[in-house]
């Protein structure tokens, strides 16, 4: 799979001059690994920002915006009962490992089981993970990690997107196929009504992910 580099995304760029010292973002390009991040992310003197992995090749996000993290925490909100009725429990940003040179950090995620602290989570104990698509992550959220984490097996993927200036908000739930690939499990719009029964039932008005 090949990596393609969002719009908005922080370019990640070798030093203006060499001065002889280790730079992981030169020297681990293409060879990250988990193990690696540990030992070297987060990269000291930036700014707070996600740290996702396509294929060894290190990717580096800034953090959503207050209209993507407010629908993230009703997402959050709304899915916390139904699921530990399951056993299963709800997180905000985790570290998913998809493969070993591959890891995400999605907006939200179901696990079916306390992570227990785990830094890295495998793939196998993710039962859903969301993304809030903005402009800066709609490649990525809509193909690459939908892609990534079907191959990785995990059942359900979200897709959340919301806008205020268009008083848009859109919830949509693929599901793994016979195939290997996603089908849209259910989708609805603001002033509609969202409803599915699995992974666990969900039943309420996108329009409940915008503010007041």
């Amino acid at each position: 799979m090949s990596t393609v580099v969002a719009e908005g995304v922080i370019p990640v760029a070798a030093p203006a001059r060499d001065t002889g010292a280790f730079d992981p973002l030169v020297e681990l390009r293409g060879v990250w690994t988990p193990d690696l991040a540990d030992r070297y992310l987060p990269i000291p003197g930036m700014p707070p920002v996600k740290y996702e992995c396509q294929d060894g090749h290190l990717i580096v996000s800034p953090y959503e915006g207050s209209a993507n993290t407010y629908a993230a925490y009703r997402m959050l909100t709304l899915m916390e009962p139904p699921a530990r009725e399951l056993g299963c429990r709800v997180y905000p940003t985790l570290n998913v490992q998809l493969g070993i040179n591959r890891w995400i950090q999605p907006d939200f995620a179901v696990l079916n089981e306390p992570a227990r602290g785990r830094i890295w989570i495998p793939g196998t104990r993710a039962l859903l993970v969301g993304e809030c698509v903005s402009p800066s992550s709609r490649v990525a959220d809509r193909i690459d990690k939908p892609a990534m984490c079907a191959e990785a097996g995990i059942e359900y993927f979200m897709r959340v997107e919301v806008s205020y200036t268009k008083n848009h908000a859109e919830i949509t739930l693929l599901r793994l196929g016979d195939h290997g690939d996603y089908e849209v499990h259910a989708k609805a719009l603001a002033g509609d009504t969202f409803e599915t029964r699995e992974p666990f039932p969900l039943r309420f008005d996108p329009a409940e992910l915008l503010e007041d």
